[in-house]
């Protein structure tokens, strides 16, 4: 068949869909893929094509655009799938209309899944063993024609590595297990459960407790599929990824398994009822559960990606559109607990002045000296603003300043303003080569304080 038999794209259904899932109307969303689909860029559209797309903004021909790229691979997809099962001769008309019409990523994996091509497998050696017939009987769960014993003796083969009958019993149980594996309604009912009621667990590995020590809160964690947030899978998935950590899914094994009988088995007094509800308990820990648990955190890091990103792009947003504080004495302050708060004063362009480490919190809390010193650098350099990092121990610190200020404006009029800002990359900043240039005398720390001064007076030009 040439390419065009598959061919799989439909502009009309895609801007439909889109359309759908966007709220745009469909006309729009058909001139903007249109526009897109011609190579224009989405800069070019925005600006000059207004006319053409009913005034879209770039925020939603983004979306149209993401949307188009997942259609078109989606699309792609299909075409391989309904050309690979052609050259194997078993794409039906019906199999072919399922595929050409499917608009879910998953659910078009279920439907190649059982004919898709697999590396050897206990079942596949099974098949090649000829127990395929077997296991048939076994799926059926009818009457037999002969006894149990016969029919597994007639399956016996020494010379074909089937030495006895427990060994063809186990083989067909095998393939028994892959066929209910590669079920689509078993596996998107079991994807389901994993969304409502899985759990997201984390466990140090052995002997990496001492190596793990910043994922120390992820040693033994859980935390339900539909409500963990996207930051702490992210952190449970490095620490997976440097070998500190097992990330796994957990579900209710007692009452999926109990569900897979209700759904698998129909007949209880069925010669070979007992061996079928060890192979649904096999079906489900050895293949079910891995499949979906990989697919399950697979969706949970692609939408925690997608929404760091959000963040990332939002916090970027504000941080270019910040407006500068202009020309103070501003007082950088990096908060900290073991370590102490690192104090950093520049002067109204941006030179370093002067620098400390005071220790207002835990576990020291020497909150007295801490104020002494404070109000020292304040008042001999005059400084009109206080920026404080937002990571940690930002409140504890927050609270101290605020004493600090309340107390000082008993005594004067004029007391600095204080603001938190945002300390994301002033520890990279901190131990980069641009920043040994620059403060070439300094300690890393007082680095990031100065760059935390530096983020009020021009956000931009620290960025």
């Amino acid at each position: 068949m040439d390419e065009s038999t598959f061919a799989c794209f439909d502009l009309q259904q895609t801007a439909h869909q889109i359309a759908a899932d966007s709220g745009v109307k469909a006309s729009q969303v058909r001139q903007a893929i249109e526009l897109l689909e011609d190579g224009n860029t989405l800069p070019f559209i925005a600006r000059y094509r207004k006319e053409a797309t009913g005034g879209l903004d770039e925020i939603a021909l983004r979306y149209i655009e993401d949307a188009l790229a997942k259609a078109h691979a989606l699309a792609d997809r299909k075409q391989t799938i309904l050309r690979t099962m052609d050259q194997q001769g078993v794409l039906t008309s019906g199999l072919k209309q399922q595929i050409v019409q499917c608009t879910d990523k998953q659910v078009l994996e279920d439907l190649y899944l059982p004919f898709k091509p697999k590396r050897r497998t206990r079942a596949s050696v099974a098949r090649e063993r000829g127990l395929q017939p077997l296991a048939d009987l076994l799926l059926q769960e009818g009457e037999l024609e002969r006894s149990r014993a016969e029919l597994l003796r007639s399956f016996v083969d020494p010379d074909n590595e089937i030495p006895d009958s427990q060994a063809a019993l186990q083989g067909a149980c095998d393939i028994v297990a892959e066929q209910w594996a590669e079920r689509g309604d078993l596996r998107r009912w079991l994807s389901q459960q994993a969304t409502d009621y899985g759990r997201v667990r984390s466990k140090v590995k052995r002997g990496k407790k001492q190596d793990a020590a910043k994922f120390e809160m992820y040693f033994d964690y859980q935390e339900p599929v539909k409500r963990i947030p996207s930051h702490r899978l992210l952190a449970m998935q490095r620490g997976e990824a440097e070998g500190l950590l097992r990330v796994s899914l957990q579900l209710e094994d007692e009452f999926v398994v109990r569900k897979l009988k209700s759904q698998l088995l129909q007949n209880r007094k069925f010669a070979f009822y007992r061996e079928l509800v060890s192979t649904v308990e096999d079906c489900y820990q050895r293949l079910l559960l891995p499949a979906v648990e990989s697919s399950t955190l697979q969706d949970l890091k692609e939408h925690a990606d997608e929404e760091a990103i959000q963040v990332f792009a939002q916090n970027l947003r504000e941080l270019l559109l910040a407006a500068p504080a202009g020309p103070e004495v501003t007082l950088g302050l990096d908060p900290g607990f073991r370590t102490g708060c690192k104090v950093a004063v520049v002067d109204s362009t941006g030179r370093f002045l002067e620098s400390c480490t005071i220790y207002p919190t835990p576990p020291r809390n020497d909150v007295k000296r801490a104020t002494t010193q404070l109000l020292d650098l304040i008042t001999r350099h005059q400084v009109s603003l206080i920026a404080i990092g937002n990571g940690t121990a930002s409140r504890e610190t927050d609270a101290f300043v605020r004493d600090v200020l309340a107390q000082l404006a008993t005594e004067q009029e004029n007391v600095p303003t204080k603001v938190m800002v945002s300390e994301s990359g002033a520890s990279i900043y901190s131990a980069s080569e641009l920043a040994a240039r620059e403060y070439p005398d300094l300690d890393v720390t007082v680095r990031g304080a100065i760059s935390i001064a530096h983020r009020v007076q021009d956000p931009l030009a620290e960025l």
